[in-house]
């Protein structure tokens, strides 16, 4: 079973547009379902049993084009999310990202991750929307 998925959308903006955007965490409310609200150390993750307050560490490279977020939850159990803008000519870019299944019960992995891969389909579309405005 995999524990990961991997999507992507293109964006019509420069790789250097896209990354100022996507880089700041305050964002992530405005194109995720995930956050309520988020800054540059915390955020309030969305979760079926209500929001949560969690560290948030976003870990950014320009150059390389990543933007990680690194999340601690309050029992001390950690989540991770890689993405990574590419230049698709001067005007245009790539937006890929890493999906990896949430901190569950293996047991419910299967299912969660096959739910989790539904919304991110449609928050990189709303990302895309966002961006091309």
């Amino acid at each position: 079973m995999r524990n990961f998925d991997v999507q992507s959308t293109d964006l019509a903006v420069s790789a250097d547009a896209a990354f100022d955007y996507i880089s700041q965490p305050t964002n992530l409310p405005k194109w995720t379902n995930a956050f309520s609200r988020a800054d540059a150390t915390t955020a309030d993750l969305v979760t079926t049993n209500g929001e949560v307050p969690i560290s948030l560490q976003t870990v950014t490279s320009r150059k390389a084009g990543n933007v990680d977020w690194l999340m601690t939850f309050p029992d001390g159990s950690t989540a991770a999310a890689y993405s990574r803008i590419t230049p698709n000519g001067e005007d245009e870019s790539i937006y890929s990202f890493v999906l990896m299944a949430p901190p569950v019960p293996l047991e419910a992995m299967e299912g969660a991750l096959e739910a989790q891969k539904a919304i991110l389909l449609t928050e990189l579309e709303k990302l895309k929307g966002i961006l091309a405005a």
